[in-house]
């Protein structure tokens, strides 16, 4: 089993948060968001880092630049911060010196604060990243995000929510509160992070003894939504986001190399495939939907038949853009013979590739990884049909990196909670004030 690494402070006075056994057995689903927050840009500080090209003219327009120069100045700002990677409003030397001091008294450049970074013995990279402050009674969402490097390419998995709306039995991150959804600009701001972190900007490098591509390309050429939380949870967001990386005179990442998975939020699929023209991932797990109750409860809304009717419709899918099926291998559950050649069944005529994950344990879990005969028998079988069904490397292992590990070791205090705190009402008050940072 991986080692727990303290990699924040914890609140020993802070009630569990696992979702019990008794609970989805009951048919708990969904979690509820302890805060809402409203995307946008305001004077007084805000960073322009991660917003969109309307909220950069939003934020052009509250220090009075005029409407005739918008366009102008949001194509310079876009060059600065998502090309050049600027962190300093000096640096935007096309800019005059007085829309520049503008702009500095009203706004920042400003990233998210990297609480802390881990770096595994195979080059994978994990940041527990705190946002900003939204209000008094937040004292900065925190998420994880993870790099992962190969020789041709570098993965970025970046989180769509603080804690997640689900409560998959397998993934540590559905143990986790949900606290609320990441604004696009939050989402944007996670890769921002990655490439200062790994040097990946023009004239930059990366840090001594970094794992990085070698091929040429840049260090960040892949994006994967498989870190904290449920993206179609959060699809205004997520939409807004992609089209910030995926703009060709900024981030400039392929929609190609850029993949949501899913539990089945079947609703909102055909509308991510309209708008965002990404690639899907789903979290399938099992192909019976009585395991995948329980596996995946959001089956109980949207069963198997309903998921893959949707699958088929997705825009786009075709044999070049197929839909990749993450199938995770759990012993003794979901890995026989009958699996394998009832998966195949499920998805004939999808164009599919299936990606076997070797489940990565973590504290409490009351699954264990399939043996590796199982694993191999079961791609055999699913590999003679027609399908490809790569086995995924467990990479990041030893930090809690690995594909459902994922969770923010400081979860925010319940909304209640917190006011209570700063009130000076409670046990919980001694640890906010005694710890908070």
């Amino acid at each position: 089993m991986a080692t727990v690494l303290d990699i924040a402070k914890r609140n020993p006075n802070a009630a569990p948060v696992a979702v019990s056994d008794a609970a989805r057995a009951a048919g708990f689903i969904e979690k509820t968001a302890e805060l809402n927050v409203v995307a946008g840009a305001a004077p007084g500080g805000a960073s322009l880092v991660g917003l969109t090209r309307d909220q950069l003219k939003d934020s052009l327009a509250a220090i009075g630049v005029p409407e005739r120069e918008h366009k102008m100045r949001v194509a310079q700002l876009w060059h600065w911060i998502y090309f050049r990677g600027a962190k300093d409003f000096a640096e935007m030397t096309n800019m005059g010196k007085e829309l520049r001091a503008r702009l500095a008294a009203a706004y920042t450049l400003a990233r998210p604060q990297v609480v802390s970074e881990q770096v595994s013995k195979d080059g994978t990279r994990k940041w527990l990243i705190r946002m900003a402050s939204t209000g008094p009674l937040d004292k900065g969402a925190e998420i994880e995000c993870v790099y992962i490097p190969e020789t041709d390419r570098g993965t970025l998995c970046v989180s769509s929510q603080v804690g997640c709306t689900l409560t998959c039995s397998f993934c540590h991150t559905g143990t986790q509160r949900l606290v609320r959804n990441l604004t696009s600009a939050e989402i944007v701001a996670q890769l921002i992070v990655a490439r200062d972190a790994i040097g990946d900007w023009p004239g930059a490098t990366p840090p001594e003894g970094a794992f990085v591509p070698n091929d040429g390309g840049r260090f960040v050429s892949n994006i994967v939504f498989m870190g904290m939380g449920e993206p179609l949870y959060n699809t205004d967001n997520v939409v807004a986001a992609i089209e910030v990386m995926s703009d060709g005179e900024g981030l400039t990442l392929s929609r190609r190399r850029i993949t949501v998975s899913t539990s089945g939020v079947v609703p909102q699929m055909e509308r991510l495939g309209a708008e965002a023209n990404t690639m899907l991932a789903i979290s399938l797990h099992a192909v019976r939907d009585e395991l995948r109750d329980e596996l995946v409860p959001i089956n109980r809304k949207y069963d198997i038949a309903q998921l893959l009717d949707a699958c088929r419709a997705y825009p786009g899918l075709s044999n070049a853009r197929r839909i990749t099926f993450e199938y995770v291998m759990l012993k003794g559950v979901n890995d026989s013979d009958a699996d394998a050649r009832k998966l195949v069944q499920l998805l004939k005529g999808i164009p599919a590739k299936i990606n076997l994950i070797p489940f990565n344990p973590w504290p409490g879990s009351k699954y264990e990884c399939s043996d590796w005969e199982r694993i191999e028998r079961f791609s055999e079988i699913v590999y003679r049909a027609g399908y490809a069904s790569p086995v995924r490397t467990p990479r990041g292992r030893d930090i809690l990196a690995a594909c459902g590990q994922l969770k923010s070791e400081t979860e925010k205090l319940r909304a209640r909670a917190r006011m209570m705190a700063e009130q000076g009402i409670g046990a919980e008050g001694v640890y906010v004030v005694g710890n908070g940072e």
